[in-house]
């Protein structure tokens, strides 16, 4: 029994410090780009399963499009020059090509702000492309720019 407790002790132990690294900076800025992201990821998503499941609701597609639009500039100030550590995912190409990384958060903004104007139209058809736009900025930015 004792032999029991011990060895689930020590587990919830070791999976406890296999988490992520926290980020204890001032402001902590990767936590904040990261939290940034992930609130892209919680507005673009349902849009992505309203296209793709065929059940499009120009209302809710419209809502999520403008929250994308509001939070689409939150990420990017917190890419200082002394932020690539643990628990970024951010490649070191960030910093080393600060022209490219710009150019890709410069297309994502653009492809944001027209999926927000299609999505104002209220018609399925125009939102399809614009959609696939802003998918497409965040892939190719992850390639050159994300740890995999």
């Amino acid at each position: 029994m004792l032999k029991n407790l011990l060895c689930a002790v020590l587990t919830v132990g070791l999976l406890a410090a296999c988490g992520e690294p926290e980020d204890t900076r001032p402001g902590q800025p990767v936590k904040t780009r990261q939290l940034a992201f992930k609130e892209f990821i919680r507005q673009f998503e349902p849009m992505g399963k309203m296209l793709r499941d065929n059940r499009y609701d120009a209302a809710r597609f419209l809502t999520f499009a403008e929250a994308l639009d509001a939070a689409k500039e939150a990420p990017w100030t917190h890419f200082g020059p002394d932020t690539q550590y643990p628990p970024s995912k951010s490649t070191d190409a960030v910093w080393q090509k600060p022209d490219a990384f710009a150019k890709e958060r410069d297309a994502f903004l653009a492809a944001t702000g027209k999926l927000l104007e299609a999505a104002r139209s209220k018609d399925k058809a125009q939102v399809d492309a614009p959609y696939k736009a802003v998918y497409d900025t965040c892939q190719s930015c992850h390639r050159q720019f994300r740890q995999r």
